[in-house]
């Protein structure tokens, strides 16, 4: 990371910046013994009475006092990536929401509120695509009374890490109370290699509507499953795969689903029973699926996965997916 001109480091960066992605270095003042400097990456959301707020890709920002910096300067976008499909945040979130479809919605500008009785984060918050037609504050006053009037919590899912993200609104977020709870990876591939892996995929059986099997191995299923079934049905062309098991009460050994979206097929709910992990039934399952998207004409895979689901982004590291932006569930104090 280079700071210096002829030698010498420098601040060139201003209060104008605020909005564009930046790279400072500062003192520590409270650091451990040896640590003189520290640096930071990130989106330049506020620099106000005295105080810099940086928010880099991972959602927490970072606040840093102007009399701490040695070192500024503004730094393109995030490169491209050497793999992977082309996509903006924008269009992935667009691709992301329509598979995952709440009972209930309501736009708000170009916010959508959504409800789902509870079932998930995902259906169940506000999707900020845009303006909301109204001061961002007033926004979430609102949004809070629309989800207290059925009786859940009101979260916010943004996203940061891409060119066209919202590293701004998770400031925002912050400085209105609202805190965040869960993040994810939405990553992406290349469908084709998915549907040539070498798998045996006779044993997977792919089916258009849920079943009972299906959800006995499927983890949310709960004791109320009309909003889960109402959610997991809905989308533009889905699919449900199943890997038959030896459990005597009837579970199989492995469940995925697929929605196909266009040029986009996502890949959820993938789920493998512990006794038959690291046998490959995951790779097969979806490799059924992404020969089926083929079919529909799909060309591109996206997936979420949670940052802190270590076995499941080893399998997507050697599938080829590969990390496009991450994603926050930010809940109301």
């Amino acid at each position: 990371m280079e700071f210096t001109v002829g030698g010498r480091l420098e601040v060139r960066i201003t209060q104008a910046d605020v909005g564009k992605r930046v790279s400072v270095r500062c003192r520590c003042e409270d650091g451990a013994p040896g640590a003189a400097f520290t640096d930071t990456v990130g989106v330049l959301t506020s620099w106000d009475t005295g105080v810099l707020r940086i928010t880099p890709k991972s959602g927490r920002s970072v606040h840093i006092a102007e009399s701490t910096l040695v070192a500024g300067k503004v730094v393109p976008p995030a490169p491209a990536r050497r793999s992977g499909p082309a996509a903006t945040f924008t269009e992935l979130a667009r691709a992301t929401a329509r598979a995952w479809q709440p009972v209930e919605s309501e736009a708000l500008g170009d916010w959508r509120l959504r409800a789902a009785e509870g079932f998930t984060r995902r259906a169940n918050s506000i999707l900020p695509l845009g303006d909301p037609g109204m001061p961002v504050a007033d926004a979430l006053a609102y949004a809070e009374r629309w989800y207290a009037e059925r009786g859940l919590p009101a979260y916010v899912q943004a996203g940061t890490g891409a060119a066209d993200s919202q590293e701004a609104l998770c400031a925002e977020l912050e400085e209105n109370g609202w805190r965040r709870e869960v993040s994810a990876e939405v990553r992406i591939a290349a469908l084709a290699p998915l549907g040539d892996q070498d798998s045996d995929v006779s044993r997977v059986l792919l089916h258009r509507t849920l079943d009972a099997p299906w959800l006995k191995r499927y983890h949310r299923a709960g004791a109320d499953p009309a909003p889960m079934l109402r959610v997991l049905s809905q989308g533009p062309s889905v699919w449900f795969a199943t890997v038959p098991g030896d459990d005597p009460e009837g579970a199989p050994a492995a469940i995925g689903r697929c929605v196909v979206d266009g040029r986009w097929a996502g890949f959820g709910a993938i789920e493998v029973s512990p006794e038959h992990r690291r046998r490959g039934i995951a790779t097969t399952m979806m490799t059924a699926l992404a020969r089926t998207a083929l079919e529909e004409g799909a060309s591109a895979a996206w997936l979420q996965v949670e940052e802190d689901n270590a076995g499941a982004l080893a399998l997507y590291d050697r599938m080829g997916f590969v990390t496009h932006h991450r994603y926050h569930h930010f809940r109301s104090a």
